[in-house]
């Protein structure tokens, strides 16, 4: 087994543990920056991926930020690990799967989600793919079986755990199903080389993979639950409130970025964000942003439903991952901020 590959037990307790932040330690944010604002923040530390262009570095180069700047400090593959960081300071917002930003409320986190940033349509969804001449055909075909996906305790196994549940596979059986870390850019190697029996792919790797041949999918998170916003932006309540013009800029140029890339011609976008990884300069690979097809954001502009968020509450709830009744879905998110996409 690669050691790009984690262990379910021990990814599970880093996520934990990841999880288990204080409030004291979400509460104060060491992130820092000057900005003429009247002493607001305005130049932005975020993580980014590789390869790839997020809504708020195309809303900086559409120009939708106005003079709020983005301040990249490295990449990362895990949701998780992003609104972590966010909510400890070291970045001013980060992305994650809704029901990991449950999770990370459910233990006193101090955040709040203020925008859509991707999610699940007819054009960009999260699949389930095994071999051509896999046997696995059913839910009850995945017992004792490997799946590889980008983080644990988000959504790639929330949609897993959802199927079998779904498929009446009983949780003791559910659990024989193991969950492994697998960095996106090496899940379809992996699969094809038998690492793993089932990978999850999306956007642009996904299409990719797909592409070359002999690969088919299992099923696919859009199947489950129609089209739905998957994933928010989150930053802490203290910098929401001390910063309240940084974040209207923030968010509603973010909602105007989604709005043009769902308004502008698919070659058009694909041409515009492979110009933003080239003229970054980070040596990344820009051949596979040609299988872009949308980010998949629900709402206009990026506006969240309670929606959204009770679905996680209900099944986090049910899992006895968070007490019920814990949390309301309207006190983890605002659109107040967000100038895209009213009415």
């Amino acid at each position: 087994m690669s050691a790009a590959f984690t262990s379910t037990r021990t990814s599970r307790r880093q996520f934990l543990t990841l999880l288990g932040i204080s409030a004291a330690a979400v509460s104060c944010g060491t992130a820092t920056a000057t900005g003429a604002r009247g002493g607001q923040v305005t130049s932005l530390k975020y993580q980014g991926n590789v390869g790839a262009v997020t809504l708020p570095e195309l809303a900086a180069d559409l120009g939708y930020l106005g003079d709020v700047t983005l301040d990249w400090v490295g990449n990362t593959i895990s949701g998780p690990q992003d609104i972590q960081s966010a909510a400890t300071g070291q970045t001013h917002f980060g992305g994650a799967f809704n029901g990991a930003i449950v999770k990370l409320a459910a233990s006193k986190a101090q955040i709040k989600a203020v925008t859509s940033y991707y999610g699940s349509d007819k054009d960009s969804y999260l699949g389930y793919y095994v071999l051509e001449d896999s046997p696995i055909r059913s839910a009850r075909d995945l017992i004792g079986k490997k799946v590889g996906m980008n983080t644990l305790g988000a959504h790639a196994q929330a949609l897993l755990d959802i199927y079998l549940e779904r498929n009446g596979v009983p949780k003791a059986e559910a659990a024989k199903v193991e969950s492994l870390v697998v960095p996106p850019v090496n899940t379809e190697q992996a699969l094809r080389q038998k690492q793993i029996e089932v990978g999850v792919l999306s956007g642009v790797l996904r299409d990719k993979a797909l592409a070359a041949g002999g690969i088919r999918p299992l099923f696919k998170d859009f199947e489950l639950l129609g089209a739905f916003s998957a994933g928010s932006y989150v930053m802490t309540q203290k910098f929401i409130k001390e910063n309240p013009d940084t974040v209207r800029t923030f968010t509603t140029g973010v909602g105007k970025a989604i709005d043009w890339s769902r308004a502008t011609p698919r070659e058009e976008v694909i041409a515009r964000m492979t110009e933003i990884v080239k003229k970054r300069g980070r040596n990344e690979d820009t051949s596979t942003l040609k299988f872009w097809r949308s980010y998949g954001v629900a709402e206009p502009g990026g506006r969240i439903a309670d929606k959204e968020f009770q679905l996680w509450i209900d099944w986090l709830g049910g899992r006895g991952e968070i007490k019920k009744g814990q949390l309301k879905a309207a006190d983890l998110y605002t659109n107040e901020f967000n100038g895209q996409g009213k009415g």
